[in-house]
């Protein structure tokens, strides 16, 4: 797939949320699909390496120790993760790094409501990661529509309007724009 082929779907419903000394990006979006569906594609290995920047060893449809290996750098990178919480199909939460990751599945008249709480240690992430989960979860929707597209993620997302979403985001929470992160590779928030 080429740039050309690609264009963003116009910006999520977003907010962001203070805990303590760490920041929560609240990511919501309409999908068309039900609820059962979207919770294999957010828990099954497979489906994860075909639109998220990283693959588990396991099914996480379960609580337990888990093994995310991030595969959005030329490097696969183990991370251990701990699924705290799994309640088929509505909620998934689980640890990734220093991060935390809820996701919240709900039935509409049309498929589903997503809304992803995904907490980071530093304010100046939360752009970058809005962005990067914005291009993720467009690749997401293509697979859980039959047309599946490549992954968009790591390094090569900047040329799939990665930066243009990252400054809208950031212009929307009022938190500068602090650019591409300097050492993504070292990171424990995913860039998508």
């Amino acid at each position: 797939m080429t740039p050309d082929a690609y264009h963003p779907s116009p910006l999520a419903q977003v907010e962001c949320a203070a805990t303590e000394d760490r920041w929560t990006l609240v990511f919501t979006r309409e999908l068309r699909h039900p609820t059962e569906k979207v919770w294999a594609a957010l828990t099954e290995p497979e489906q994860l390496a075909a639109w998220a920047p990283y693959t588990a060893d396991r099914n996480l449809s379960e609580a337990g120790d888990a093994t995310i290996t991030m595969i959005d750098d030329e490097k696969p990178q183990d991370m251990t993760a701990q699924v705290v919480r799994a309640e088929p199909p509505t909620l998934l939460e689980y640890t990734l790094g220093t991060d935390l990751l809820r996701w919240d599945l709900a039935a509409t008249d049309t498929g589903s409501r997503l809304t992803l709480r995904h907490t980071v240690q530093d304010r100046d992430w939360i752009p970058k990661v809005a962005a990067g989960w914005h291009l993720c979860l467009d690749v997401a929707e293509k697979l859980l529509d039959g047309h599946p597209i490549p992954p968009i993620r790591g390094a090569a997302a900047v040329d799939f309007g990665w930066s243009e979403l990252n400054d809208q985001y950031a212009q929307k929470f009022g938190i500068p724009n602090t650019g591409l992160p300097e050492h993504v590779e070292d990171a424990d928030e995913p860039t998508c």
